[in-house]
């Protein structure tokens, strides 16, 4: 008796035999959600996070990156990150072959999906790491210079980061470490760079400093949503196929960030006897990233204790260590990014060369043979094999040691040179005014507000079509 395929599984020149169109469609929709996470989730959140006068700032650094990220990561960007030609032992050779159609429909280097898929999946991380290094620099980092910085470091840092540790011919990667969806190569490395970044631009204005309310507590929760609910992408996507070890992952995310803000919130109530709603998204923040590395390798009881644990620390450093720490004091870190994302990273991956479960290993690493070697510390002690258990806590500490060190240093690097041909820093003047000495525009018009834009020079909305109303006409739409 013959078997015949339904005529949509037939494989033909559009889908070939080697591409599962499940896994192609899961893994579009997780970039989608990934993408989602930083437009509109993080403009959403910068913009509504801030004082009033840095909101259109805010928003528009984080998606100025989104669209230049894309552009370069085409460009050179990915050849540079998972290109199959080595330029250098921790990077790969710039080409152009992103952007030819014969090289986007080939089978990618890992999945049962075209390079253009993948090639969009590794963007949207890319690009997230460009928005979250921004969120150290909100409120006076000059816009040219961010124009600058943005495609220098992705071609100069980032690159390296993820052709080490994500590239099978990357160095890390050969040695065995674990970074299951981007704890070194994503919220390390833009925690280090953002602070480095931070300390050469200088600090806010005093008062900025001194106190920088949130202009949309409301707002803020929807941004903060879309960063939760987006992060199913973000873990659920990096198996690269629909499979058992992505829901894992995607399970062991949302448990570690709910116990995450739990605890942060009732550590807050407990010292600070507020619940405070910015200190449980920061708490959010933190376990989602502490489980990013471990996400599809660890069992569901060490996820809940990853989310204690960054859920605690990362609220100790934040809380204490920074007051005490003249360093930490100097350094003006708008959104705290060395705590919620270095911090809470480097305790991710070291949590996961504690917690990694070999067999789970076995699964995302699909391989039968040297899977050994993935053991994580509890289980090489369960199982006496102590030697891989303490290896593998090497590597992870390895990892973080390279991402450190090499973020600090190309991060200054490219900071000294830009500040060669312009300002890092915005002066006193524009810092006092905002948005509308930047931008030439404002977040909101309300009660007369927006009547000093009409007759404004560098008023943008004249040129664009929008000075057909009067002042007085539109306050007609208050």
């Amino acid at each position: 008796m013959s078997f015949k395929l339904p005529p949509n599984l037939i494989p033909n020149d559009s889908s070939p035999e080697w591409m599962s169109k499940g896994d192609n469609a899961w893994q579009m929709t997780a970039a989608t959600m990934v993408g989602l996470q930083s437009v509109p989730g993080l403009v959403i959140l910068y913009g509504s996070i801030v004082k009033k006068k840095w909101a259109v700032n805010s928003c528009f650094m984080a998606l100025f990156a989104f669209a230049a990220v894309l552009v370069c990561w085409v460009g050179w960007g990915y050849q540079m990150s998972f290109g199959s030609e080595k330029f250098l032992p921790f990077l790969g050779r710039p080409s152009i072959a992103s952007l030819r159609a014969s090289y986007l429909v080939e089978r990618a280097f890992s999945g049962k999906l075209p390079n253009a898929t993948m090639i969009f999946f590794q963007f949207v991380f890319a690009a997230i790491t460009l928005i979250l290094i921004a969120g150290a620099l909100l409120g006076r980092m000059n816009f040219y210079a961010w124009m600058v910085f943005v495609p220098v470091w992705l071609t100069c840092s980032y690159t390296v980061g993820a052709y080490s540790i994500w590239c099978p011919d990357g160095w890390l990667a050969k040695k065995g470490i674990i970074d299951y969806s981007g704890g070194y190569v994503i919220h390390l490395s833009s925690g280090v760079a953002g602070f480095t970044a931070a300390y050469w631009v200088g600090p806010r204005e005093s008062k900025d400093r001194e106190r920088f309310p949130p202009n949309n507590i409301l707002l803020m929760l929807l941004g903060a949503g879309l960063l939760w609910m987006g992060w199913t992408g973000f873990n659920g996507g990096d198996p690269y196929m629909a499979s058992r070890d992505a829901s894992l992952a995607v399970l062991n995310t949302h448990v570690c960030a709910a116990t995450s803000l739990l605890t942060w919130l009732m550590l807050d109530i407990v010292f600070f006897e507020k619940p405070s709603v910015i200190g449980a998204t920061q708490g959010m923040i933190t376990g989602l990233v502490c489980i990013t590395p471990a996400a599809g390798v660890v069992q569901g009881w060490a996820a809940i204790i990853m989310g204690i644990l960054s859920g605690s620390i990362p609220w100790f450093t934040m809380m204490v260590v920074h007051k005490k720490v003249s360093l930490l004091k100097q350094i003006d870190d708008t959104m705290a990014v060395f705590h919620t994302h270095a911090v809470a990273g480097s305790l991710g991956g070291i949590l996961t060369g504690f917690f990694a479960e070999p067999r789970l290993n076995r699964l995302f690493f699909d391989i039968t043979d040297g899977w050994q070697h993935y053991v994580g510390l509890v289980y090489g002690l369960k199982m006496g094999q102590f030697r891989a258990g303490f290896n593998q806590m090497w590597i992870q500490l390895l990892g973080i040691l390279f991402v450190v060190g090499w973020n600090v240093v190309v991060t200054s690097l490219i900071c000294v040179g830009i500040r060669a041909f312009m300002p890092l820093r915005l002066s006193d003047e524009v810092l006092e005014i905002g948005d509308e000495e930047v931008h030439g525009e404002g977040a909101y018009a309300l009660w007369g507000d927006g009547e000093k834009f009409e007759i404004s020079k560098r008023n943008s909305s004249q040129s664009h079509g929008f000075n057909e109303f009067s002042a007085k006409e539109g306050n007609n739409f208050r």
